[in-house]
């Protein structure tokens, strides 16, 4: 009895420090304020995120996050299994300037995962189109994709990791739909989808606001799917999520556990048969807000 102790004790840490070694890393990036109060609301978005992983998934994840745009060390860099941005894209996305497109190519070779919320969904074509295409699985092409406030309503959810225990909902938000993805959507899983209809496209023709192929899409009733997943041809994986404009959307559960379950699976992490749990107060929701003036 006496030798067998120690050995199940033994055991015990054995296992113990494994289960340790195994949990993975998320770096999330927030970008510069934005926009006026309770919308682009990165840094109070990505702690409040981080805030719900530490409490929902601690065995499964170390969260990092760097904000008012930030930029990570090399050493976060690669220690990261996963790197989220929410953040202002376009032309002004955090990862153009500098070397940092190549810096995350580095990363995406080795298999981290990639997570754009929101905006950070959205850059330049010829700047950086063929990466994000490559690593997000998708993204916002100007002249292709629209970015309207509208109410999607998601009555139905794939079987998926992501899915992980999320009930079927609807929100208003800018949505951006008719996303710029490879070609039959190789790799790629919808996993937010709806119909929009023809009053997202009232706005004349423009970078953002509409284009003859989106219309012609829309007005053949074809789904468009505003949140994704993507299997990566050198193991990685990345997810979009184009919804997140509005700070008050995260106090949607099934909004909130969508996202935490894709960072979990983007990081190759296993998601809860239940998905992560998290609960998120009034005050949670005012924490972290930019001091922006409430004229705007």
């Amino acid at each position: 009895m006496r030798r067998i102790l120690p050995l199940f004790l033994s055991l015990a840490l054995s296992l113990a420090t494994g289960t340790a070694a195994e949990k993975k890393v998320a770096l999330l990036i927030a970008g510069n304020q934005s926009h006026g109060p309770g919308e682009h609301e990165h840094n109070a978005g990505v702690l409040l995120l981080a805030k719900c992983l530490n409490e929902g998934a601690a065995d499964r994840v170390e969260v990092i996050t760097k904000l008012n745009a930030q930029w990570p060390t090399p050493e976060e860099l690669a220690k990261a299994d996963t790197i989220l941005i929410y953040s202002d894209g376009g032309g002004g996305h955090p990862a153009l300037k500098d070397d940092r497109l190549q810096q995350l190519g580095e990363q995406m070779k080795r298999g981290a995962g990639f997570v754009c919320l929101h905006y950070a969904v959205e850059v330049p074509k010829d700047k950086a189109g063929e990466q994000f295409l490559a690593w997000l699985g998708g993204y916002f092409e100007a002249h292709w994709s629209v970015n309207p406030h509208w109410d999607a309503n998601f009555k139905n959810l794939p079987k998926h990791p992501i899915s992980n225990g999320v009930q079927p909902f609807g929100t208003r938000d800018e949505w951006y739909y008719h996303m710029r993805f490879p070609e039959a959507m190789a790799g790629v899983t919808p996993i937010l989808s709806d119909i929009p209809s023809t009053d997202t496209l009232n706005r004349p023709d423009g970078a953002h606001s509409g284009n003859p192929a989106v219309r012609e899409a829309v007005a053949a009733g074809k789904p468009q799917h505003v949140a994704w997943a993507v299997d990566r041809k050198d193991g990685g994986r990345g997810f979009g999520f184009t919804g997140g404009h509005f700070h008050k959307g995260w106090a949607n559960e099934s909004q909130r556990k969508l996202v935490l379950n894709g960072i979990l699976w983007s990081a190759k992490a296993d998601v809860p048969a239940d998905g992560v749990s998290s609960k998120v107060t009034p005050e949670d929701l005012a924490a972290n807000l930019d001091p922006k003036d409430k004229k705007k």
